[in-house]
């Protein structure tokens, strides 16, 4: 099989990598664990902070050094079977364990870099290769662009890019005024006050109930990215897939129609019913005419320009 493939052929990835980042006290964390049964990758000491009810069900190693990451991941791994996602909290302290487990007590040189970011991409394929959504909690910084102050994760500069890049969500979480209530919300679309990333064609503003009373008790089950991001990008996926499916059926039918076709009889029959297939696009019929040709060359079948049939050679 040759490496160029068609849209209908590539392999469409199911798990979703995305990172979500605000100010402190926004709830980043529990958000994150509103994904389906997640494990807390706690390099923050940060899971004391989350209410016990949103705890339920969730795993959770407290990472004292890279080193842990890497067993975790290779002769540990098996351990990871129970649960979908992943949980990084936060992003920045993780890139700050991995530059000390390359440097050692230094700062890092511009030749370390390389090897840090492998080390994330490492991290990154690693979990992909197992089926996991992977879901990254960061810091709120800002960056300077003109005179305009744009919001973004707290990561290191030499890393920003490398990081965002593997992402397919990258989201801003924030209190904002809905109809005279602040509330929680959320945005993956980049803008002139925040950087975002929005590769699921998710809605531009999307709101966040709150789930506790004022006693710290639920209202709710903690399932927002789960029912509102994950669910939604999976049913797109199955849409793909359904279409592929449907195109690469059309693709089997026709090969074996024109391998069927013996005379000018058949090539007519044929050429009467491949508009039938135009509503998967024009590369089916192109496919179509360029199996049809073929066979007509073989089968030396002309065409009757006058009756606009085929006709068996004499």
């Amino acid at each position: 099989m040759g490496l160029i493939k068609k849209s209908n052929e590539i392999a469409i990835q199911r798990n979703v990598k995305m990172m979500v980042y605000g100010q402190a006290g926004m709830g980043k964390t529990t958000l994150a664990l509103s994904a389906p049964k997640p494990l807390l990758l706690d390099f923050d000491n940060g899971v004391k902070r989350v209410n016990n009810s949103h705890l339920g069900e969730v795993g959770i190693v407290q990472i004292t050094n890279w080193q842990e990451v890497v067993t975790l991941l290779t002769t540990e791994k098996a351990d990871l079977a129970p649960f979908e996602t992943i949980v990084v909290d936060t992003i920045g302290k993780m890139m700050d364990f991995i530059i000390a487990y390359r440097c050692g007590g230094r700062n890092p040189r511009v030749q370390d870099w390389g090897m840090i970011n492998s080390d994330f991409k490492w991290f990154v394929n690693a979990l992909s290769e197992l089926g996991k959504h992977l879901i990254f909690v960061a810091h709120r910084d800002t960056r300077k662009e003109g005179d305009d102050t744009v919001f973004v994760p707290a990561l290191r500069e030499k890393s920003y890019n490398a990081i965002v890049t593997e992402l397919d969500l990258l989201g801003y979480l924030e209190m904002k005024n809905e109809n005279g209530v602040q509330k929680r919300s959320i945005t993956f679309d980049p803008t002139s006050r925040n950087d975002g990333k929005n590769t699921c064609q998710l809605d531009g503003v999307m709101w966040i109930n709150n789930i506790l009373d004022q006693n710290g008790q639920p209202t709710a089950p903690n399932d927002f990215i789960q029912k509102r991001i994950i669910d939604k990008y999976q049913n797109m996926i199955q849409v793909k897939e359904n279409a592929q499916a449907e195109y690469n059926k059309a693709l089997a039918e026709i090969k074996e129609a024109v391998e069927l076709i013996t005379d000018a009889q058949g090539a007519n029959h044929f050429i009467e019913h491949i508009n039938d297939y135009k509503n998967l696009g024009n590369s089916v019929i192109l496919y179509a005419r360029d199996l049809f040709s073929a066979k007509m060359k073989n089968l030396k079948v002309k065409y009757n320009k006058e009756t606009k049939k085929y006709e068996d050679a004499a």
